[in-house]
């Protein structure tokens, strides 16, 4: 096989699954309006943070009367938060396709001690949908960011169900258009298909959702940062930009940076067609080449965003050491970093498609995902 390194390269080699490549028109410079050393309580402050919240909305084409907050810890406080403080009410069903829908899982069944129903997928698919019962409340990812797989719509879920569902949404927002009828919490980080820096989380509530939060009270004791109610009504400060503790103005600045970076490539729509562009390199590049193969067998669950590969050569001996060493080949190289696998996921590639890669780097990589596997199976067989 010959190993000869491509002569084109990707002018961006980012291609890690979180945190994401920037906007491809980012600078520092950029940045130069953001309310350093001023308090984010400050008037300055909360119209940055407003601003955030109605351009994400506007962006996302999410309903007028959903409440939309800021939250600390990335997309993971954001759905702890929504987790414990609406939980308990009724019966829950834990759907979990990838490693986060599985810590989900955990939290629920093993810190809350619900007797959750838990449906489980292996990598690569997603569970029955049509076995699930939404008059319970139901968690789920809507994109399996380790797994590389996606709910291929909000169909299955009935628009008359007397459950909430509480979607972690952090790799399928501003990729996929939600269906927010369907949904009643969506969570996500501007760290993923915007390229935000990480830290912050976005909480999205329908008004089913706040109905339940002034309705029902939790049986365990809330933290302070998980607190979305006083006095049996809702904060309404988190969802104008009060949040509950101090945001990083700088962060916020970036995130509004890539929010008008995504409405000047055609908002969601145009955003949805860069990842799709994207992801159709990779089918492109699979379909060409038999020893390499998408982890989600089924198109129609397929992800993307967070592409993953898994290679099928059965001259490969150990999958796990080879796919490391191709993308340890990659990252020496400096034409992409951070491909590998998710730790729990089967061994493998993963390579983000979200918009803010550019197809042009998409298309400069492939040859060298193919000198990268030619070149570590001569050196296995080599020693063999």
């Amino acid at each position: 096989m010959a190993t000869q390194s491509p002569a084109a390269r990707p002018a961006n080699p980012r291609f890690s699954s979180g945190p994401c490549a920037k906007p491809p028109t980012f600078t520092l410079d950029a940045l130069k309006d953001a309310a350093l050393g001023r308090s984010h309580r400050a008037a300055i402050g909360k119209a940055k943070l407003k601003d955030a919240i109605e351009t994400t909305r506007e962006v996302l084409g999410i309903p007028a009367d959903y409440r939309i907050g800021i939250v600390p810890a990335s997309d993971t406080g954001a759905m702890e938060m929504a987790m414990w403080s609406l939980l308990g009410e009724r019966p829950v069903e834990m759907l979990a396709w990838e490693s986060f829908g599985a810590g989900w899982v955990t939290d629920v069944v093993k810190q809350l001690k619900l007797d959750a129903t838990v449906r489980t997928a292996e990598y690569g698919d997603i569970v029955d949908l049509a076995e699930v019962d939404f008059d319970r409340d139901v968690v789920f990812t809507w994109n399996g960011t380790t797994s590389g797989v996606r709910l291929p719509s909000g169909d299955a879920i009935p628009a008359d169900r007397s459950g909430l569902t509480i979607c972690d949404a952090t790799s399928a927002a501003f990729a996929v258009d939600l269906p927010w009828d369907k949904l009643d919490v969506t969570t996500f980080s501007w760290q993923k298909v915007l390229g935000g820096e990480a830290a912050h989380g976005v909480l999205i509530l329908s008004p089913r959702a706040v109905e339940r939060l002034e309705s029902y009270t939790p049986s365990w004791p809330l933290p302070k940062i998980f607190r979305l109610t006083k006095g049996g009504k809702l904060i309404e400060g988190i969802f104008r930009g009060e949040t509950i503790n101090t945001p990083s103005m700088l962060a916020v600045e970036d995130y509004l940076v890539a929010l008008a970076w995504a409405k000047s490539v055609g908002g969601l729509a145009g955003l949805i067609a860069r990842a799709d562009a994207n992801t159709a390199v990779i089918e492109k590049f699979v379909a060409e080449n038999d020893w390499i193969d998408f982890l989600a067998d089924d198109p129609a669950v397929r992800s993307n965003t967070s592409v993953c590969l898994k290679f099928t050569d059965d001259r490969i001996k150990d999958g796990a050491a080879f796919a490391k060493a191709v993308a340890k080949r990659l990252d020496a190289e400096g034409v992409a970093y951070d491909l590998g696998a998710y730790r729990d996921a089967p061994p493998g590639l993963r390579i983000w498609c979200g918009a803010t890669v550019e197809t042009t780097d998409v298309e400069a990589l492939v040859p060298w995902l193919v000198w990268a596997f030619e070149t570590e199976m001569n050196a296995q067989l080599a020693d063999a």
